[in-house]
């Protein structure tokens, strides 16, 4: 019964915060913790033998399912390389799922070791667990972003925003690349339907020039946009942001400029969503963020970097957790 209890709070304290503020990383954490107290409570009322058949079921369909994310990964990673061409950027599914399966391997054979020869050197053993407990961890924080991704995208967005802010990408040539495009023709959709309410909210092209780039990125973005129907009354250019960060601080401050103020609507790709919506409470601006189509190969490389950024902009916090998990098991093993 206590573990429904809090169970039944968290899931309060969860809804409350998501109303509040739907940007908040910390919103998952709060619906985590309530849907593991509830399975608790649910074991809790099997009978015993019901019990050992679910944790034992558990115990061996993780690793197989683990095995099956990493050779998905590996795939996806593969296809990213042949279409999109090799890049460290692209790599990172691949990556990923090779690093899973070496850690399941290392596991693996430490457990043969000690099934075969008895116990293992107390580093061994301290090594693999310290290994678990950090895979552990990343595990739980990808599980985290994860379900706030879905979450976010599944709030009620408002309406009656005052601007359309289209965050930037790369323009090689000069020309607007498919994952930009896709950015602009939900922003361009998002603004026809604005207008036909009877609304002007001013649309914001929002990108800098790169050393490899003829032409700022806003300019580009503005001429497809004016080419596919805009009024350049509605259109305002923000050329000097080189940073999703940048992108929303510069666009806010230009629109604050010409007196434009109130909610802003904020348009990237999908799997951008999470991230840009984390930072935009971050600066302190009131925001919705919706997404545009990504090709489908695209998303699991692109929603792993995306990941990595949000561990290195929260790396105070990570690094704490990881030296924790890295230091646990040998502490306990040379009983320190």
């Amino acid at each position: 019964m206590v573990a429904l209890i809090v169970a039944v709070v968290l899931l309060v304290v969860f809804l409350v915060q998501l109303k509040r503020e739907p940007r908040r990383l910390g919103n998952g954490v709060y619906l985590l913790m309530s849907l593991a107290f509830l399975a608790l409570w649910l074991l809790t009322l099997a009978e015993p033998q019901t019990r050992v058949l679910v944790v034992g079921a558990v115990v061996l369909i993780a690793p197989v399912f683990v095995v099956v994310i990493a050779l998905f990964l590996i795939a996806n990673g593969v296809t990213l390389l042949r279409r999109e061409g090799f890049k460290p950027g692209n790599a990172l599914s691949f990556g990923a799922g090779t690093a899973i399966l070496g850690v399941v391997g290392g596991l693996l054979l430490v457990l043969l070791s000690a099934l075969r020869e008895g116990s293992p050197e107390p580093w061994v053993l301290a090594a693999a667990g310290s290994l678990f407990l950090l895979a552990g961890y990343l595990g739980f924080a990808f599980t985290l972003f994860l379900l706030y991704s879905v979450l976010y995208g599944r709030v009620r967005k408002r309406t009656g925003h005052t601007a359309i802010v289209v965050l930037g990408a790369g323009v090689p040539g000069g020309r607007v690349t498919p994952l930009l495009a896709g950015r602009l023709d939900r922003a361009l959709k998002l603004y026809r339907r604005a207008a036909a309410k009877g609304a002007s909210p001013l649309v914001v092209a929002s990108g800098g020039q790169g050393h490899d780039e003829p032409a700022s990125e806003a300019e580009v973005m503005a001429n497809y946009l004016r080419e596919r129907g805009s009024p350049d009354e509605a259109l305002l250019e923000e050329r000097e942001s080189t940073s999703t960060w940048e992108n929303l601080r510069l666009s806010s401050a230009l629109l604050a400029e010409r007196g434009v103020t109130g909610r802003l609507l904020v348009v990237t790709s999908s799997y951008h969503v999470p991230r840009a919506a984390i930072l935009s409470r971050r600066a302190g601006l009131k925001a919705d963020v919706r997404g545009g189509r990504t090709a489908w190969y695209f998303v699991p490389n692109a929603f792993l970097r995306e990941f990595a950024a949000l561990l290195v902009q929260y790396r105070a916090l990570n690094a704490l957790a990881a030296c924790t998990a890295l230091s646990v098991f040998p502490l306990l093993a040379y009983g320190v």
